[in-house]
């Protein structure tokens, strides 16, 4: 009887051994390349670039809009400037 309880305790650590260890095992050790992560826009360098790229264009138009509209408003007030007052580049009599 103790012999039968001997193997019957060997074939049942031969089992958990091979369930531990058995080829199944083997393939999760082997460098399998991991999923490419799902990246998000704010993630995604290039599209960080075309971001800030798009804002800088939109800051320089608005900037040079601002200066146009400066120059002309100066061009309106020398245009209509009061004729009574002399301008400073043209000599009085």
């Amino acid at each position: 009887m103790g012999r039968l309880l001997l193997v019957l305790l060997i074939v049942v650590a031969i089992v958990l051994v091979w369930k531990a260890f058995g080829p199944k095992t083997w393939k999760r050790n082997q460098a399998t390349p991991e999923p490419r992560a799902i990246k998000g826009p704010d993630d995604d360098e290039e599209f960080l670039w075309k971001i800030e790229k798009d804002r800088f264009k939109e800051r320089r138009a608005r900037e040079a809009a601002q200066r146009e509209e400066e120059e002309r408003r100066k061009r309106a007030e020398e245009r209509y400037r009061d004729p009574d007052t002399p301008d400073d580049d043209q000599p009085v009599d």
